[in-house]
């Protein structure tokens, strides 16, 4: 008892280190987790907005191009393109707008996709624009991007300039010159204008990288750390379970040559009673009195049978404990069958009507523990047989339900007072010792449980009793 109690006592004080290291482990697991993810997705979104810079750049460039080309020739068909291309930096700046007054919105989700950008990067996109829009790097971006579209609102202006003059016939060489310079000195601008936005961008990047990666390590060295001393204690908690192990060993070898020797005590001392009582059966006969004599033998008798089914009882609970639980194939049908039919001989089974309704048959299960458990169950129904009832059944029905073959015993006997429903399964417990030893129920729950199934009862006092057994249909390694 001495070395029980000081195993328990390392124990506890080990468990809250191992609970403490588990939490650091677990938080430690949950924030890298949550840190790669936020950084991933920015990272993801600057990549959609560099790429996004690309679209805006070549933009601007095919809108000047063909606004410089409507200047010289023209044609009508410039004049669309140039307009065309120049809604590519326009819906940008309309996304950006948006974003600083409203935040996320449809209008801003359209202009960026009238910006050429994906559709699977506009969620990134604008929710890295919403959360960190005042964050350095990005406020930085911000303002290049404004400026940006000041420039591209200068190089609206001058085309409108230049359709007016063209579709009133008042260009001039002078007015081209004018305007070509305008258009050059603009696109000059803007040249170095997307050049610091892409590199703000790029360095935003390269900082959240050096950043993650510093991160990464910090998290990894304490989850190894972590894991390294739960596996020291773990060993030390072993070494100690070991040794609580080693005693408990000892106490069931104490308390299995027990039971080995109350078993072995029970199928003999209690079946020399009934040798006696059949000698003195015989004696019995002598007696003159018939009427006294009759009346002998049935007490003998009854004697006889009660300690009979208790040496079953003992026996039955012997193999449930000690017998290795062998899944196979298993016959309900023929197993009820053979259950009645050895039951037949108990008082008043022959007035019982027994009724099958059998929707399975075949299972897979531990034979001998079904044939304990019907069989007590069946026994039981017969033994509270309530014979003022002018019919007495005896139900028996299988059937598939929420994954569970389920056995139901239900009969119209006497039942179960409700004080005694919570105790029915427990040893040495009976309603009536005159009737059962009181382990019949305790042994079939066991058994059940055995078999990872479990055991329900209904019942109401003279009325009846329904006990239902769920098996599960498959069984895992």
């Amino acid at each position: 008892m001495k070395i029980m109690h000081k195993v328990r006592s390392l124990r506890n004080l080990r468990l809250p280190n191992v609970f403490i290291l588990i939490l650091i482990v677990f938080i430690s697991c949950a924030l890298l987790i949550c840190i790669n993810f936020f950084t991933i997705k920015i990272l993801s979104a600057n990549r959609a907005y560099v790429n996004g810079e690309s679209h805006y750049s070549k933009g601007q460039k095919d809108a000047s191009r063909h606004l410089i080309t409507y200047l010289y020739n023209k044609d009508p068909n410039q004049w669309k393109l140039y307009k065309e291309e120049l809604k590519v930096p326009q819906g940008d700046g309309i996304a950006r707008k948006t974003l600083l007054k409203a935040g996320d919105n449809e209008v801003a989700r359209k202009g960026f996709l009238a910006g050429r950008n994906h559709k699977d990067d506009l969620d990134d996109i604008v929710w890295l624009f919403v959360n960190f829009k005042k964050v350095s790097f990005l406020a930085k971006a911000i303002h290049e991007w404004e400026q940006g579209d000041n420039l591209i609102d200068e190089l609206f202006i001058i085309g409108t300039q230049i359709n007016a003059k063209i579709e009133h016939n008042s260009l001039t060489e002078a007015d081209q010159k004018k305007f070509i310079l305008k258009i050059s000195h603009i696109s000059d601008k803007l040249t170095i204008n997307q050049r610091n936005f892409s590199n703000t961008l790029g360095e935003g990047t390269r900082k959240i990288k050096t950043l993650l990666t510093i991160t990464n390590i910090v998290f990894i060295l304490i989850i190894v750390l972590s894991v390294c001393s739960y596996y020291s204690i773990m060993v030390k908690r072993l070494t100690i379970s070991k040794k609580e192990i080693e005693v408990k060993n000892e106490n069931l070898t104490l308390v299995n040559h027990e039971l080995d020797r109350f078993v072995y005590s029970a199928s003999h001392d209690l079946r020399s009673p009934i040798t006696s009582l059949k000698g003195l059966i015989e004696i019995t006969q002598l007696e003159d009195d018939i009427d006294q004599i009759k009346d002998y033998l049935k007490l003998m008798h009854q004697s006889l049978t009660k300690q009979d089914q208790f040496i079953s009882d003992i026996i039955d609970y012997s193999k449930n404990k000690r017998k290795q639980i062998v899944i196979e194939p298993v016959s309900l049908k023929e197993i009820f069958n053979e259950a009645i039919s050895q039951l037949m001989h108990i008082e008043n089974a022959s007035k019982i009507t027994f009724k099958q309704e059998l929707e399975i048959d075949q299972i897979q299960s531990d034979g001998l523990r079904l044939k304990i458990i019907i069989s007590n169950l069946l026994s039981n129904a017969i033994k509270y047989a309530d014979n003022s009832k002018q019919e007495m059944f005896i139900s028996i029905k299988t059937y598939l339900s929420d994954g569970f073959n389920r056995i139901e015993v239900s009969d119209n006997g006497i039942g179960i007072k409700e004080d005694c429903k919570d105790y029915i399964f427990e040893m040495y417990f009976g309603t009536n010792k005159n009737k059962g030893s009181g382990l019949g129920l305790y042994i079939v729950k066991e058994a059940v449980e055995n078999i990872k199934g479990n055991i329900s009862v209904v019942s109401e006092n003279n009325i009846g009793s329904k006990f239902i057994v769920a098996i599960p249909t498959s069984y895992g390694i």
